[in-house]
């Protein structure tokens, strides 16, 4: 007796072979309930659709809109959506942030956190639900963090303070402007400057008149601190040591208010657009270049890696009271007007932005 095998079946059948040509292509390894199969993912990074989330501290200082929007272009070359969100200082709504991007169930997330402390929360329950985080920049506290990827943060205090103690000749006076306290990135910094001011300050030659803290690295915080070692000490100082372009914007606005702007020393950092400007004025003696394009690219990378089960070659471990962080550093430059040109080279800014039209 003939067997007619109906054509949808045979359809069937060659549906199934042809799939399973294709898993085994894809990398899918045979395996039992009780010995499972790893699942070996081999497919082209377009095809995976990851999803990452980035909670970002603030957008109101220009070095944070730099690195967002070199994230995103990093992130649309390799085909990955990015859930960002920004929390305008605001630990409460930073913590609520990373909540949100735990629920939307987003593969991996970035974190530049406002309070270091404040963020292990949620740190902590994005872990719990099975989400890698990265530290962004700003050590996380008390938690397991995946990565730490940074500038080399002691040595840019240790640059700062060497380039406003070479600028006074290795005697004098100075304010001291520190960054945030809740930030671990300032306290980082101030340990940097503080390894180079020690054996001046024992030893008498150089003297702290007055130094502070800016809450939220707020310029205006740094105008109060500077008006404040101005009735102290009226111009008997020689040099400023700013933390970063914003407090040192603000404590050049004090001296301007006292007719002392151009005439004393003012470190920065961050080689933001106005403090380039600055320099060419006078008004600022220099700043430190940390090249954000450069780490805001890294940090997608370093976080696909992460996803794709790769190592991370870290530069070191930084401890943050709970784990040593593997932590990856980029360099940092001194820029004054004797190179402010490289940041433009580096395409960081084009020269009509920084000289305007010539």
């Amino acid at each position: 007796m003939k067997v007619v095998v109906p054509l949808t079946v045979i359809s069937l059948i060659l549906s199934v072979i042809i799939g399973l040509s294709f898993a085994k292509g894809a990398g899918i390894v045979s395996g039992t309930p009780e010995n499972p199969a790893p699942i070996i993912n081999d497919q082209p990074l377009q095809e995976r659709h990851y999803t990452i989330g980035i909670s970002l501290d603030t957008l109101k200082e220009q070095r944070w809109q730099i690195d967002k929007a070199a994230m995103e272009d990093r992130a649309k070359e390799l085909g990955i959506d990015l859930v960002i969100q920004t929390a305008n200082s605001d630990d409460t709504r930073q913590v609520q942030d990373v909540q949100g991007l735990i629920t939307r169930n987003v593969d991996l997330i970035i974190i530049v956190p406002h309070n270091g402390t404040a963020m292990t929360k949620a740190v902590n329950e994005a872990k719990a639900a099975g989400i890698p985080v990265i530290a962004y920049d700003r050590l996380i506290q008390d938690c397991d963090l995946d990565l730490y990827i940074t500038f080399d943060n002691f040595k840019v205090g240790e640059v700062q303070a060497q380039y406003l103690v070479d600028k006074i000749g290795g005697k004098g006076s100075i304010i001291r402007i520190y960054g945030s306290p809740v930030d671990n990135n300032a306290k980082t910094f101030k340990e940097g400057q503080d390894s180079v001011l020690k054996p001046y300050i024992e030893s008498g030659d150089i003297k702290v008149v007055h130094e502070d803290w800016a809450t939220n690295w707020d310029p205006a915080q740094a105008t109060k601190i500077t008006n404040a070692a101005i009735t102290k000490v009226r111009d008997g100082f020689d040099g400023i040591l700013a933390s970063n372009d914003g407090t040192a914007q603000g404590a050049i606005q004090a001296l301007k208010a006292e007719g002392y702007a151009g005439k004393k020393i003012v470190t920065g950092q961050d080689a933001e657009l106005v403090a380039l400007q600055r320099i060419l004025g006078g008004t600022q003696s220099m700043t430190i270049y940390k090249p954000l394009k450069k780490l805001a690219r890294a940090a997608i990378d370093c976080a696909v890696d992460i996803l794709e089960g790769k190592d991370i070659q870290a530069d070191d471990k930084v401890n943050n009271g709970k784990i040593d962080v593997p932590a990856k550093y980029s360099d940092v430059i001194a820029v004054d007007k004797d190179n402010i040109d490289m940041v433009i080279e580096e395409g960081m800014f084009t020269r009509e932005q920084v000289y305007g039209k010539e």
